[in-house]
């Protein structure tokens, strides 16, 4: 019976320390801001560093007992736990904030004094620096989570893009959510974006200016291929006018009849003096000059010297 009550207890504490692991391995480093001067205060009004960690998981799970650091070293296999606690700041108990509950965040301040409050640690963490941190089970053995932190600009955070999630990146100042979930693709907008891929406006100087020069060689293609298709519309109209006159002007050409008694007109003097005859017989006609035969009209001749050259 002693033996079968052994087994029980130790069956049952190892359950337990499963359980616990597996809880602890929940809470994960999800935003860290190095470099702070306008960001989230506390309760001092101070600017201070600060990591904020989440439960990703659904149940409550107390930190308090946890460790965390930013010193490498406690990487060294060769320490032994008291050696490594020792180069660890402890999360205090009796703080309820300690109490996580499912898809819940807590800030923690770093490079701060203590005495200020539970979520104080003198942690270093140095403005203009790479940081790594470190969060350790309560034992002092188990890494739960740690990361790498880029040197970082003034409000800038390095996060991971939801939370959780594996892949981190650096959020704009005015995307930083201590204290909430992590959804850089939602808060940045384009203009925030632009702002920080292109800081001195070189792209979109070059894009700018390809979109001037693309559209003045479109102009330059279209008039050109205008202008060709004006020329030969012209010249294509001018030999059809040409044409056209070739055929107005044979068409006028006076035609010779060969029975006619009255000699063709060569000139314009001819034509004159054929209208001065008739006008003349015409008038003598209405002044009673002919003579008594009817229907025909006898012309005198009369020098009246019109004609004469000057």
């Amino acid at each position: 019976m002693r033996k079968l009550g052994i087994l029980l207890c130790g069956m049952l504490l190892t359950g337990t320390s499963t359980m616990f692991a597996q809880g602890a391995k929940n809470i994960k480093i999800n935003e860290v801001l190095t470099n702070n001067t306008a960001s989230l205060q506390d309760e001092f009004g101070q600017h201070l560093p600060w990591v904020e960690l989440v439960n990703t998981s659904f149940s409550t799970y107390n930190i308090r007992g946890m460790y965390i650091t930013t010193d490498r070293s406690v990487l060294n296999p060769s320490l032994s736990a008291p050696q490594r606690i020792a180069k660890m700041q402890v999360i205090p108990n009796g703080d309820s904030r300690t109490q996580m509950s499912g898809r819940n965040h807590l800030i923690l301040f770093l490079h701060s004094n203590p005495a200020k409050g539970a979520m104080h640690f003198a942690t270093k963490a140095v403005a203009g620096q790479p940081l790594w941190f470190a969060l350790y089970d309560g034992n002092g053995i188990d890494l739960i989570d740690s990361v790498s932190v880029p040197v970082l600009a003034e409000d800038k955070s390095y996060a991971r893009i939801k939370d959780g999630e594996q892949k981190w990146d650096i959020k704009p100042a005015e995307a930083v959510t201590p204290g909430i979930g992590n959804y850089i693709e939602i808060n940045e907008t384009k203009i925030a974006r632009l702002k920080r891929d292109d800081p001195h406006g070189f792209g979109i100087t070059v894009l700018s200016m390809g979109i001037v020069f693309s559209c003045l060689a479109l102009l330059f293609v279209f008039f050109s291929i205008l202008g060709k298709i004006m020329v030969n519309k012209e010249k294509a109209d001018k030999a059809s006018r040409e044409a056209g006159w070739v055929k107005l002007k044979t068409a006028r050409m006076p035609i010779e009849a060969k029975d006619s008694k009255i000699p063709p007109c060569k000139k314009k003097e001819d034509i004159d003096v054929y209208i001065a005859v008739i006008a003349m017989a015409l008038k003598d006609y209405q002044d009673n000059l002919h003579d008594e035969e009817s229907g025909i009209i006898t012309i005198r001749p009369r020098h009246t010297m019109w004609n004469n050259e000057l």
